[in-house]
Order: C-alpha cells, then sequence, then structure tokens
C-alpha cells in the first residue's frame, strides 16, 4: 500500500506463483497519459483514442484513452489502470484527468473526484496539497512543456487529476492512517508497476513511520496482517497512525527506523511469519522465504524435544502443526521464536529504538513475547 501513499493492501498469508507475471503500469503513468490526450484535444483539437508517453527512465509506453469530453472548456480524458499480476487495489480503476488552460504559465495540481489531500505533517507534500506524488507531477509538467512547444502555446494548465470510486478504494490503503484524506494518491517513481515488488507498499511504510513520528509518536507497532494488526492495536489502545501495515516487508520498517528511529517498535505477526524473522528473512513473502521446519526443528531441539518430537516436527505441514506439537510436550516453541526473531530485529533496527515481537495465533490471540519488559 499502490504511496504520499495510496499503496496495494494485501492481507492475506502470501501465495505461491510460479506463472510469469506481467508489469502494469502506475497510476502516475495513467494520469499522465489522460493529460497528453486532453491537452492535443484542447491545443490541437484532435481526439487519440490512444497516447504514448515517455516514462522517467526514457521507456515509451502506449495506453488506452477510453474517454474523452469537453465541458466549458475543460477537457475531461480517461484511462483503466492495468496493474499487470501486481495485486494493486487500483487494478481496474479509472483514472481521469481534467485539463484546463489558464493565463499564467506553469501546471496547477489540483484534487478531483477521488484523489485525496494531505492533512497531517510528515510526508512530501505539504498539508493541504492535492495528493499527486512528486515523479507524476514531474511527468505531467515534462509532457505538458512538450505539448506547449509543439502547439506553440504561451499560457499555462491546470490538472485536476481523479480516480473514479478512488475515496472508497483508498479505504483499504493506508491513506487514512497518514492523514491523506477524499481518495487515493497519485503514484509511481519510474511509472511501471513491477508485480509484487511492491515498491508502492514499501514506500507507504517508510512514510508511515514519518508520519507517526512528524505526529508526535514514538510507539509504532509493524504488522503482517489485519488479525495481528488488530491485536496489538487492542492490547495497547494504538491510534492508526501509530500502525504500520508492513505485510512482508519487515526489512522496510528495519532499515527505515535506521534512518528515522522512534522509542519503541513493536513488531506482532502470525507464528508462521514469526519464524521466517526469527530465521533472518528480512523478505517473509513465500516467494522468498518458505517455513524452515529444519530451523523449527532446532529451535525445538534447544528447549529439550526429544527424537520422536524432532521427527513430528519435520514430517509436519505447518507452522501450527509444530505449535501443537510442541505444546503437548510443554515446549513454548512460540516464545522462543519470538525470542530468536527479537535478536534479529534488534541487530538490524538502531539500539535506541526499544524492541519487542509479539506472535498470534489464527483466532487472533496474542500467544507469545519477547522484549526487554513484560509486554504490559
Amino acid at each position: 500500500m499502490a504511496n504520499p501513499v495510496g499503496v496495494v493492501r494485501v492481507w492475506e498469508e502470501s501465495k505461491e506463483n510460479t506463472k510469469p507475471l506481467r508489469t502494469g503500469l502506475t497510476t502516475g503513468s495513467c494520469a499522465t497519459a489522460c493529460t497528453v490526450a486532453a491537452a492535443h484535444f484542447l491545443l490541437g483539437e484532435k481526439r487519440l483514442n490512444k497516447v504514448s508517453i515517455t516514462l522517467p527512465k526514457g521507456k515509451e509506453v502506449d495506453l488506452p484513452i477510453t474517454e474523452l469530453a469537453l465541458v466549458k472548456h475543460v477537457c475531461k480524458a480517461s484511462t483503466i489502470k492495468d496493474a499487470g499480476d501486481d495485486p494493486d487495489v487500483t487494478h481496474g480503476a479509472t483514472v481521469f484527468v481534467e485539463l484546463a488552460l489558464v493565463e499564467h504559465v506553469g501546471v496547477i495540481f489540483k484534487a478531483a473526484t477521488g484523489v485525496g489531500t494531505v492533512t497531517k505533517a510528515g510526508l512530501v507534500l505539504d498539508v493541504g496539497e492535492p495528493a499527486i506524488n512528486p515523479v507524476p507531477r514531474k511527468m505531467m509538467q515534462e509532457h505538458l512543456q512538450k505539448m506547449a512547444m509543439f502547439y506553440q502555446y504561451n499560457g499555462g494548465f491546470e490538472v485536476a487529476v481523479g480516480v473514479i470510486n478512488g475515496e472508497a478504494i483508498a479505504q483499504k490503503t493506508m491513506n487514512p492512517k497518514l492523514g491523506i484524506l477524499g481518495g487515493l494518491s497519485i503514484l509511481g517513481t519510474t511509472g511501471i508497476v513491477r508485480p509484487y515488488s511492491c515498491a508502492a507498499w514499501i514506500a507507504s511504510i517508510h512514510q508511515g513511520i514519518d508520519v507517526a513520528k512528524a505526529n508526535g509518536i514514538q510507539h509504532i507497532a509493524a504488522t503482517t496482517g489485519n488479525t495481528s494488526e488488530e491485536a496489538i492495536r487492542n492490547h495497547y489502545q494504538l491510534e492508526d497512525s501509530a500502525l504500520i501495515e508492513m505485510g512482508d516487508f519487515a526489512g522496510a520498517v528495519f532499515k527505515h527506523l535506521r534512518k528515522n528511529p522512534v522509542a519503541k517498535l513493536s513488531i506482532c505477526g502470525g507464528l508462521g511469519k514469526v519464524s521466517k524473522l526469527a530465521n533472518r528473512h528480512m523478505d517473509l513473502n513465500s516467494r522468498v522465504s518458505s517455513i524452515d521446519f529444519k530451523h523449527l526443528a532446532k529451535t525445538a531441539e534447544e528447549l529439550g524435544a526429544n527424537e520422536q518430537l524432532l521427527a513430528a516436527i519435520l514430517g509436519a505441514n505447518t507452522s501450527i502443526e509444530v505449535l501443537q506439537l510442541c505444546n503437548e510436550q510443554g515446549l513454548d516453541l512460540a516464545a522462543a521464536l519470538c525470542e530468536k526473531a527479537l535478536a534479529f530485529a534488534e541487530s538490524i533496527v538502531p539500539a535506541e529504538v526499544d524492541v519487542e515481537v509479539w506472535a498470534t495465533n489464527r483466532q487472533g490471540n496474542l500467544i507469545a513475547y519477547a522484549g526487554k519488559g513484560s509486554g504490559v
């Protein structure tokens, strides 16, 4: 979460995917294409159903234009976002631009319906600005400059970017927690959405931490899913801005805290995710790190597991099954994994950050804790 940030928010446990994956284009690329189509219409009276744009690294791509209409000297152009095979909540959304010509040279950006407005400090945009990120702004400005030169136009432009149903879609992103209200963010740094790279999600993690600090929050909780988020929220009565939707990207949290530390970090996740962190993985997605039953067996052995239990663990199918086997023998595997995960996190996060790790079960109960205090 997709980001200011309107990141994808995929909260199921990671799934395996072996088929080739398609790349897609960002909302920033979509908005740029719409801007180009609308400018051609206003400046050259050209009605295009497809336009070519140049991405930040120089690649040219074509995007379809699904709507082009003129209402009171304002041209509205629309396209459908194709995020490829990335799990992006904006895939299939209609992105549009309402472009108007203005007297003064330059480009004025506004939020149309479905694009949010920044209301909290800590983001790359000032409070009150439309949530159109710097790179998409630059893309639109550069394309409009070229259009102005081509058509020998000496005035300026007003660009209002919107997304159909964007306010509802934004509820599935981190925007409300980041103080981006009224809709989505227009995103992109390369113009391309790379499947499961989740660059927007990682960016939203960074900005979530920045926003928390900028608003005086020094205790944040990084969670792997809805269940763990709800558990740690209820335990500490945390406000929304303190909750960082980490998903599988633990490394994004740890590394950003090196630059922008807080007083306390609570890591909370399902036992399977915690076991991966305990095994020193920073990307917890199943495509990168699977549950290591040999590591679980080694941890159980350190707790005193006998040969029969170790064999059962190596033959298990899930971490939950392993937990049950250990519980039956009176071995607190969950706590041991939390301790290992804590040691790994502390090896990366600055010493000034008080780190703790919590594990949850599938029912949303906190089942284990590791940290300096009691966890109360």
